[in-house]
């Protein structure tokens, strides 16, 4: 099982996280703490404390969004990829209009 060590406000970790769905992949998630000071679970398992990190089933750590998503690059989609993708701005457009409206209030 892969398993994915992030943060929700990382956007490498978004973005890996959006791939990992577009591919259909099974994944458990490990949240880590905002502070890089209390990552030692992360550093014990990885050797990092920086994410996004992904281990793979054999145990090997793939570590920050483009290595991640270079390794992701190659694997087939499922035909449903480019809907995810399509949903995903679509959400995604509509935060940033919601953030904006927020910020000139």
């Amino acid at each position: 099982m892969l398993e994915l060590y992030q943060t929700e406000w990382c956007r490498g970790s978004q973005l890996v996280r959006q791939r990992l769905t577009e591919l259909e992949l099974d994944v458990v998630l490990h949240q880590v703490p905002e502070s890089v000071e209390e990552r030692d679970e992360l550093d014990g398992r990885t050797g990092q404390r920086s994410v996004p990190v992904l281990v793979l089933e054999d145990g090997a750590a793939l570590v920050g969004s483009e290595a991640i998503l270079a390794y992701l690059d190659p694997l087939p989609e499922p035909s449903d990829a480019e809907a995810h993708r399509a949903r995903a701005e679509r959400s995604l457009r509509k935060r940033c209009a919601e953030l904006r409206e927020t910020v000139s209030r």
